[in-house]
């Protein structure tokens, strides 16, 4: 079974993009894309557009929008993102 694409949206200076990026390698993700949104207004537009939010950090694993932070720690917390990451439903 491959591992999904993980994908975040994300700006320099955000410290939540930060957790969410240790809390993913703490689960033995090795590559994440991150996508700087304050270096390119398109891939802003893009993630608005997709998501429908304006904050950072959006994390996606593979094509399932995990949200925010809090909400890849809730998941976290409930035991589904393992599953997620092992790329079963949430």
């Amino acid at each position: 079974m491959s591992v999904p694409n993980i994908k975040i949206y994300a700006t320099a200076v955000c410290p939540y993009c930060l957790r969410a990026e240790q809390l993913l390698r703490a689960r033995g993700v090795v590559e994440i894309e991150k996508i700087r949104i304050d270096l390119d207004v398109d891939r802003r537009d893009e993630m608005m557009q997709i998501t429908g939010r304006r904050t950072v950090p959006q994390i996606f694993i593979g094509d399932y929008h995990v949200g925010g932070y809090d909400d890849l720690h809730a998941l976290d917390s409930e035991g589904r993102l393992t599953a997620l990451l092992n790329g079963q439903d949430a």
